[in-house]
Parts: structure tokens; sequence; C-alpha cells
């Protein structure tokens, strides 16, 4: 009798028998809520409540863990799931070594060493020879040891802001938004130690075409956030000049109006330039301009 067949975990190279690939993703906290959108903006259909633990993706071979955001990179790097999506500053703190596929645009904190407000320190290389509490001991451990800093590291689990109040040390390093609960505990920032956001991971190995498939889709939504389409009319005379202006992902699109001698331009821009380009547009002639959300593009 032919021995029994092992079922391959998902960071396992693709089978024919076995296509599903296990995304782990934050259950709560920061990253849940956008984490969520962003699968659902990429056409990933599928259930979710407050109590899920899993949830199987209907139009496509992943189903979804949802788990502890700090346990995602020992999942991905353990086989358990085959991609996930976590913080660069869980990846860092962990010491996984995964591939960081995909950015996604969302979640910016950083991993800053603040002092009181009072402290004579204006820069990181001033802890040198100074107790310095952090609940990130590897990412600071790291940071000091590369640049030749002797700090001793204290390891605190959480209220880490108040850690000099009580003389527990003389400086923190910390994960940090906007900055505000800093003010709050008499803390002023001296220096980033790691940018961070959410990213897509999966081991080096990972050979899933449904994984391919995914990154592709994340990629094209999180391509979109940061673009618009506009849609004008303007004189066939104005089109070398709009053109110079919304040249587009290669070149604007160009269509015939009933009109004799006029044109409707499609293009892309970016989001961020929106407020400049319409002011030219209209004074290069350009007349019923549209800006739109763009859901998905590539290229």
């Amino acid at each position: 009798m032919a021995p029994a067949r092992r079922r391959r975990l998902p960071g396992d190279a693709r089978s024919d028998d076995d296509v599903t690939v296990r995304l782990a993703v934050p259950n709560k906290g920061r990253l849940q809520e956008p984490t969520i959108r962003l699968l659902k903006d990429a056409g990933l259909s599928f259930e979710v409540t407050d109590r899920s633990l899993t949830a199987r993706v209907r139009n496509a071979d992943i189903e979804l863990l949802f788990v502890r955001t700090e346990d995602i990179p020992e999942l991905v790097e353990d086989g358990v799931a085959g991609a996930g999506i976590t913080g660069q500053d869980l990846l860092a703190e962990d010491g996984a070594t995964l591939h960081q596929v995909l950015e996604l645009g969302y979640g910016h904190c950083r991993v800053s060493a603040a002092v009181p407000a009072a402290s004579s320190a204006e820069k990181v290389e001033d802890l040198a020879g100074l107790r310095v509490a952090t609940s990130h001991p590897r990412i600071a451990q790291a940071y000091f040891d590369e640049r030749g800093i002797e700090v001793d590291v204290v390891r605190l689990r959480g209220s880490v802001e108040v850690a000099p109040k009580l003389s527990i040390a003389d400086a923190i390093v910390d994960l940090v938004s906007t900055g505000s609960t800093l003010v709050v505990n008499g803390l002023r920032e001296i220096g980033t130690l790691l940018e961070s956001q959410a990213v897509l991971v999966w081991r080096e190995d990972n050979g899933h075409l449904e994984a391919g498939r995914l990154e592709t889709a994340l990629r094209s939504v999180v391509g979109a956030r940061s673009k618009r389409y506009i849609v004008l009319n303007a004189p066939e005379s104005s089109v070398t000049e709009i053109a110079r202006i919304i040249p587009g992902l290669e070149a604007p699109t160009v269509v015939p109006l009933a009109e004799v001698g006029w044109v409707a331009i499609h293009s892309v821009v970016s989001a961020g330039e929106v407020w400049s380009l319409l002011p030219r547009l209209e004074a290069a002639g350009g007349r019923g301009i549209l800006v739109l959300p763009i859901t998905q593009v590539l290229g």
C-alpha cells in the first residue's frame, strides 16, 4: 500500500492538490480595520465578525487566519501561514527572516527615543551611559550596538512612558504615532530608530500561485490610493498643452466629441498634485473637469 502523502504547509512549494494559501491578519488593534478594508478593496469576498478566528475567501483559494499582530511573523516563518500582514516594527523586533513583499501604506508609526522634557539630552548619542526602558529591546539594542552607544536597556512589557517618572530609566524607546502620548507624559523625542508601516510578508520559498495573485491585487489597491482619474473636455488646439500637464501613466486618452473641434481627455494623476493641476488645466482650455477616485491600478 502506498504511503500516505503529507499535506503541504502553506509555505511549501505549490502542488496541484493543495493550492489554499493561509493569510495571517491582525485580529484587533490599529492594523485590523485597514487590513480588512484593503482585502475587500482588492476584491476578496469574505465575512468576518468580532469573534472570527478564520474566514474562507469565497472567490479565491485563500483562508484568513485572525491572530495577534505580534504573532504573525512567527506563524509565517514556521509555515503555519503562507503569508501575513503585520508591521515592520514587529518584524524587526521578532527577528524574522521574511520577505517584505509589499508596503501597504497604512499603520505608519516610528520607534523613537524620548527623554523627560527637562533632560539635557538632545540626540540619541546623548543617551550613552544611561538606562533606556523599552518594550522593543531587540530593535533598541541593535540600534545602539551598531552605533557604539553603550546603554543599559531595561525591558518592559507596558507603561514604558512612565519609566522615567518611576526612576526605572532615564529615557525610553517606544512606538510613536502622533507623539501626543509622549507630551502627556512630559516626554520629548530626540531621535527615530525605525520607521514602520504595515507590510505583506511571506517566506522566500513561497511558490504559491494564489499568493502571487494576492500580491498583485493588493499592489493595485495600494497604487490606486495615491492616484486620481481626471476627465475633461477641451478644444483640439489645447491637446498638446494639456497632455504636457497631465501625461498620465503613459499618455492621456483623447476621444473626439460630437461637437466638431472638441475632445474628451482622460488621464491618471497623483492625488497630491490635483489641487495645483486644476487651475492649470482650466487655463489651458479645459472645461467640465471631473476628478474621480480609482479603486485599483496597475502599471
